[in-house]
């Protein structure tokens, strides 16, 4: 079974672009990945093409071989977009393979572990009162781990200001009162999105009472291992951290030294579901559990199922947080990942159990679209 074709789509999907990826093979069968670097898919498409070059011809069942031909036979390893490339092309050859054998991709990882898949949802609101309420609707409604973000997003068009200490302040408050509200059995974490420094972290986690938080993802920057120990050292808290990573080469500090308690893995950022398995053994042997990122399409949350489904170290999985046009993008897909009592079930069927309309994708525009930017009170651009 050899790989005849490999195709990259970037293209605006209704509230952002995405790019999937279709490798095609010669007996007419064909897989699809996902792409997880949001606003640089241009750049994963070039490397796409790059990678077809040497990979056309090949046998689409090595996939192992394949991975390490993409990540060694370059002097510049690594890296955001060659891993989201692999990433992306590593998912579409489970997909085709697992099609060719008559499986769900779950079997190629080791065969299903649950039938199941427990999920996180997030409430998206500024601080305040509504945001409260929005939470304690969300629990009555049978949701058991809900995540609050930041608050403040910002928007493509202009930067806004983030003011850190009325943040933090607000956030507490905030996180104090829902506790009191939906009780201790409830799961409660907040995402700060990297926004943060060690001291200001330290003082945010200092506001609230002992166990009004279950965890807190990312709230600095993952670049520096030290800065999470010294956190570590000073906090009880624990910690989610790892959607930025791209291989098992960053997460490895982490997981040595127990910098992190749940492993935010992207399997469309870090290399695909090869790499993402190899992660989730490591994180095992060091009692850490996958909390895995799930910001895409409905073919990303397929991969992140089957995933999921594979192995025995798992939280929760995401539900896509923010909803604006998600009808939208679901168009352009075939039996997308439906949630039922707040779970998603195993897809039996072949492959990823989920199919693009590619007659939908022909022609359609990228549209140039960038990350909010957020600046400091005093003019500094800060992080987003």
């Amino acid at each position: 079974m050899k790989i005849s074709a490999i195709k990259a789509y970037a293209f605006w999907a209704g509230a952002r672009n995405i790019c999937l990826v279709k490798v095609e093979t010669d007996g007419g069968l064909y897989g699809w990945g996902e792409s997880g670097l949001s606003g640089r898919e241009l750049a994963v498409r070039g490397a796409v093409e790059h990678f077809s070059h040497f990979l056309i011809g090949k046998d689409a069942r090595h996939i192992g071989a394949l991975w390490q031909e993409m990540y060694r036979s370059q002097y510049f390893e690594g890296g955001r977009v060659l891993s989201a490339a692999i990433a992306a092309i590593d998912i579409a050859l489970h997909d085709v393979v697992a099609k060719s054998l008559g499986v769900p991709v779950y079997q190629l990882l080791g065969g299903k572990q649950r039938d199941q898949i427990p999920l996180f949802i997030t409430s998206t609101l500024p601080f305040g009162q509504a945001l409260v309420d929005d939470v304690i609707r969300l629990h009555n409604q049978g949701w058991q781990v809900i995540r609050l973000t930041t608050g403040e997003h910002g928007i493509s068009e202009r930067s806004t200001e983030f003011n850190v200490r009325k943040s933090i302040a607000e956030a507490a408050a905030c996180l104090t009162e829902i506790r009191s509200e939906v009780g201790e059995q409830a799961v409660i974490g907040i995402d700060y999105h990297h926004r943060l420094n060690v001291p200001e972290t330290l003082s945010f986690l200092n506001k609230m009472p002992n166990s009004t938080l279950d965890f807190v993802e990312e709230p600095i920057r993952c670049q520096t291992p030290q800065a999470y120990a010294t956190l570590r050292q000073a906090s009880s808290v624990p910690f989610a951290v790892g959607e930025e990573f791209t291989s098992k080469w960053d997460f490895a500090p982490y997981i040595e030294k127990q910098l992190t308690n749940f492993a935010r893995i992207d399997v469309c950022n870090v290399g695909g579901l090869t790499e993402a398995m190899k992660i989730a053994a490591m994180c095992e042997t060091a009692y850490i559990d996958m909390m895995p990122h799930n910001p895409l399409s409905p073919l990303c949350t397929a991969a992140s199922i089957h995933f999921c489904s594979a192995i025995n170290n798992l939280s929760w999985l995401e539900v896509l947080p923010y909803q604006q046009n998600q009808a939208d993008i679901e168009s352009f897909f075939i039996n997308a990942p439906a949630i039922d009592k707040c779970a998603f079930t195993v897809n039996e069927k072949p492959g990823l159990g989920i199919d693009v309309n590619e007659d939908l994708l022909q022609g359609l525009p990228f549209k140039p679209w960038e990350p909010p930017r957020l600046h400091s009170p005093d003019g500094a651009y800060t992080n987003w």
